[in-house]
């Protein structure tokens, strides 16, 4: 498949025993994982460097040098994964087995795979590729599963240096085709929502439960519970998802129409399934998750509390989101905000997207790259503290009715073994040619449009 790399490794193999390290999160657990990738590195004559809050959840970070022609590229993934708990899997989900032509286990997609590519270019770009313009700067990382604060987080908080130089860099979250009215397209990622925790505490009488209480907390949990299931928040058109549908839209007519704001609404609920995919897009979402209120069966509780699960649209505060959620609710609650990851108020920087979409042509002449805004949140939110642009480029060409989405997180979680081969192939092939795209793209100031705050 590959010629003979110190360590014995191919992607599919370094995939495999990566897969058999359980890194459930929590509680992580990364350190032999981790150890594992930098002793590999090391045998290659590669310089790591281990970075940790807690011994046992360590990072970290290899710089291949480069010749100084063009600024560093980060290439970044996370080791740990999601538990398995109350999932029925055909294979063990530690066990890596290879059945059906694919990798199965925890991590294959959601990030072990991604990590098996970055870490087999690094070695083989060290180990024979062409000197690289820049420098090319790994990081392997814990805890992004539970919140990045041992990983990413720790790391731009008390080791900033370590990304010193850098503007842009390659994660998760795209570079995998999609399919949406018989056509295919090769998602990039260049923005994704940001996650905020919102709680809504209701309250009212109290008393014995053996006698019959109207209009109390309950009650009035259960309407604020109808409303936000009845109810969209307002439309909002940002920089990525305009950039997204633009791009979508020389292909998929529909996808213009999504650009007015006035009916975007009329539009998704026309698509049916189908608008799913934009519906998150155009919106600030909730979703709810923990409800808390009440400690004895007997006793009607006069306070009930609701956490939500809110994803705010980057260019947006946290107020932004808890205002739509107040003229949904009414009184009926009161809303607060628990916790919220930093706004990105500045719109992507698209430029290397050109280079990236190149790259994935160059792999399948067919491919037809789309921007794209992620629903969910990566360590890609982290970095950009440091105005650091991640592009989610993994390429993993998946065959069609392979179902990612469906897979990541979920049971049977598996990687057909010939898109980690062609993906990690094509990562190798394109990062120098993306390392030297940086310097001009340097020179050009950050593209993309203020938010429409329409709807």
């Amino acid at each position: 498949m590959f010629p003979p790399m110190l360590g014995g490794d191919d992607p599919v193999a370094l995939l495999r025993r990566l897969i058999r390290f359980d890194t459930t999160n929590p509680p992580g657990a990364e350190r032999a994982c981790v150890e594992h990738i930098a002793e590999l590195l090391s045998e290659a004559g590669i310089e790591t460097r281990t970075l940790a809050r807690d011994p046992e959840r360590p990072n970290l970070i290899a710089r291949l040098p480069g010749t100084g022609e063009a600024p560093p590229l980060l290439l970044h993934g996370h080791v740990d994964v999601v538990p398995t708990d109350g999932q029925a899997w055909r294979h063990p989900p530690f066990e890596a087995a290879v059945k059906d032509g694919c990798v199965w286990g925890r991590g294959a997609l959601d990030m072990k795979g991604g990590v098996a590519m970055i870490v087999w270019a690094t070695l083989r770009l060290h180990a024979e590729g062409p000197r690289l313009p820049g420098d090319l700067v790994l990081a392997i990382l814990s805890d992004e599963e539970a919140g990045s604060e041992h990983g990413a987080k720790f790391l731009v908080a008390e080791h900033p240096e370590v990304m010193d130089g850098v503007r842009y860099a390659i994660g998760e979250g795209g570079g995998h085709p999609f399919d949406l009215d018989g056509a295919r397209f090769y998602a990039i990622k260049v923005a994704e929502k940001q996650y905020c925790r919102v709680r809504a505490s209701t309250s009212g009488p109290g008393g014995h439960g053996s006698l019959p209480v109207r209009g109390g907390a309950m009650a009035r949990l259960g309407e604020v519970l109808r409303r936000l299931e009845g109810r969209r928040l307002p439309v909002h058109l940002t920089p990525a998802a305009r950039a997204m549908l633009e791009a979508l839209g020389r292909h998929v007519p529909i996808a213009n129409e999504l650009l007015d704001t006035g009916r975007a609404d009329e539009i998704l609920d026309s698509l049916g399934p189908d608008g799913a995919l934009f519906d998150a897009l155009l919106h600030h979402t909730v979703n709810p998750t923990i409800v808390a209120g009440g400690g004895m069966l007997n006793v009607v509780p006069s306070e009930v509390s609701l956490d939500l699960d809110g994803r705010v649209l980057p260019g947006f505060e946290p107020e932004d989101l808890r205002r739509e959620l107040a003229e949904v609710i009414g009184d009926l609650a009161d809303i607060e905000i628990v916790a919220c990851e930093p706004a990105q108020h500045e719109a992507p920087d698209l430029g290397l997207l050109g280079p990236l979409g190149a790259a994935l042509r160059a792999a399948d002449p067919d491919a037809v790259p789309i921007p794209t805004l992620d629903a969910g949140v990566t360590d890609a939110r982290v970095f950009a503290e440091l105005g650091i642009q991640t592009y989610g480029f993994l390429p993993t060409p998946l065959p069609p009715g392979f179902d990612r989405q469906a897979l990541v997180h979920g049971a049977d979680e598996r990687i057909p073994v010939e898109s980690l081969v062609r993906g990690a192939k094509t990562l190798y092939d394109a990062l120098p040619h993306i390392m030297r795209a940086q310097r001009s793209a340097v020179d050009r100031p950050p593209s993309g449009r203020s938010p429409s705050r329409g709807g």
